[in-house]
Order: C-alpha cells, then structure tokens, then sequence
C-alpha cells in the first residue's frame, strides 16, 4: 500500500484528473468516492489544529479545551455531544482533532492556491489530497460499518457517531492505529454548505496522518499543482465564481475578496515596472 504522487503541470490535467466520477451503477449516475483536502505549499503536513496548536501535549490538553469552550458557549447554544462541540469549536477556530475535507475538488482547488502571500504564488508547488470515502469505511469496527449499512449511508453524522461512541476514550479505544472516522457536520451556516465541507475525526493513536494513509490505503492520492499554473487556477476558480466571496459567504468572504484584488494590483504593478527597468536596461534609456 502507498500513497500515489500525481504531478499536475497544466490547467487541462488539473481539471480533467480531480473533476473525473465513476459511474455509480445503483444510481445510474456518476459520483466520485473522494473527498478533497487542498494545501497551498507542497512541503506543509497533514495535521491537525490540536496537534499544530498543542504539540506533544494535545492529548492532556484536549479536555479542557472541549470542556472550556461548551462552558462559555453554552448560553448561546448547548452542546451536549463531544462532537457538537468538536464540529461547532472547529468552525469557530478552536483547536481540535478534526481535519476539513471537501467533496468539491475546486473548493479544494482554491485552498490550494489562497491561505498566503499571494505574492510567493509561483514560488513553491501546491497540493490537493484525495481520499476514497468507501476505503476509508472499510478501515472502521465493525459495529461503526453496521451503523453506516443500517442507515445505508457513507458518511457518520453526529447523531450516528453517538450510537456508538459518546466519548473520546471509547472512540480513541475502537479506532486504535487503524481506523478514522468521516463525518458529516450539520448546515450549522451558509460556510458550511458552499464549502461542501466535511470532517475526518483523527484518534489519539494516529500520530501521522501521511502515514496512516501510506500504510492503510491504496486509493489515496497527492496531487502536486505545478507552482507555474498556480495563478492560472485561481483565474479559472474566480470565472467559476469560487473565491473568498463564495467560499466565505458574508461581509468576512467580501473583506478577503478586496484584500486579494488589492494585492493582485500591486502584484501586477510591481511586474509592470520589473519589466519596465529590465527593458530600460538592456536598450539603454533612462527609467524615468
């Protein structure tokens, strides 16, 4: 079993690789099995904002957090499962062990060309990961693929996962090195939904993420974006109206949308007088 590195070094191979579907004989339709993580720089890791945050002590530290936020934020919404509070804490920024996903390869597409400077664009390469959902469940207990056969679904919701996990000892117990959950969070807001977003719950006993795929899996697959196509993609992202408005939905989305089109004008006024100064210089003349 190993992850597969795939290269993509034109629009065409980008488009044509992570938008392909199956054909789903049952439905009569075609439907990809994969779920979609995009990075912005090759080199960054798979890990949670727990461990990121947290480091060594995510474990000891996890409690408190979950506990903490439920305190405070009780009064505007109770949060009576462990994993209400993961799904809403995470939505919010706290530090958890979940780990966003997206069934849209362009949401993905855009987290893999946003999220920095967009100045260093085409410094480094970008990267989208893909998981196959029905490998992944074939990775659970038993008793958690019988709650997905019984509810004829391929995907845990909250209200499942407490039939048979109500904590995360029971649930960190069950999982061990071999198995993680995909969870799909309620419509909670308007973020959620345009984001197609979706969930991996990553047990205590997986400490590498990259590994625990490289071992367990053979559908897995790394997507590699050229760093020369990257402004390309994001050119094609924002004709298919996918950008910080829509992916951010609210006056946050349109405040990142303006940041971005000021920035992209510098950009493109420090290149015009790049190339103004190399062209004065080799002809001779005087910048003025």
């Amino acid at each position: 079993m190993a992850v597969k590195e795939v290269k993509l070094s034109t629009i065409e191979e980008v488009l044509t690789t992570l938008t392909t579907a199956e054909f789903n004989d049952a439905l009569k339709r075609n439907r990809s099995a994969f779920l979609f993580r995009g990075l912005p720089n090759v080199s960054y890791k798979l890990t949670t904002s727990l461990r990121w945050n947290c480091k060594g002590k995510a474990g000891e530290l996890e409690p408190s957090i979950l506990r903490n936020f439920s305190k405070y934020a009780a009064s505007t919404s109770p949060l009576n499962s462990c994993w209400e509070q993961m799904v809403i804490g995470q939505h919010h920024g706290l530090p958890t062990r979940l780990m966003d996903w997206t069934y849209s390869p362009l949401a993905a597409l855009h987290f893999a060309t946003s999220g920095e400077d967009i100045t260093g664009m085409n410094q480094h390469d970008a990267v989208v990961w893909a998981i196959d959902i029905t490998e992944m469940n074939t990775l659970l207990p038993a008793k958690y693929q019988k709650v997905l056969n019984d509810e004829r679904a391929y995907l845990f919701t909250i209200d499942m996962l407490d039939r048979v996990a109500k904590d995360l000892t029971t649930y960190d117990n069950d999982m061990g090195e071999d198995g993680i959950v995909l969870l799909e969070p309620p419509s909670i807001d308007q973020r959620i939904i345009n984001q197609y977003s979706y969930f991996s719950i990553i047990p205590s006993g997986v400490e590498d993420i990259e590994q625990f795929l490289d071992e367990k899996t053979t559908r897995t697959v790394k997507y590699i974006l050229d760093k020369e196509i990257r402004w390309q993609i994001r050119d094609m992202l924002d004709q298919c109206n996918v950008n910080e408005r829509t992916i951010y939905p609210g006056l946050d989305g349109l405040a990142k949308r303006q940041i971005i089109g000021i920035e992209k004008r510098l950009l493109a006024s420090a290149i015009r007088c790049q190339e103004l100064f190399v062209s004065c210089f080799v002809s001779g003349k005087k910048v003025q």
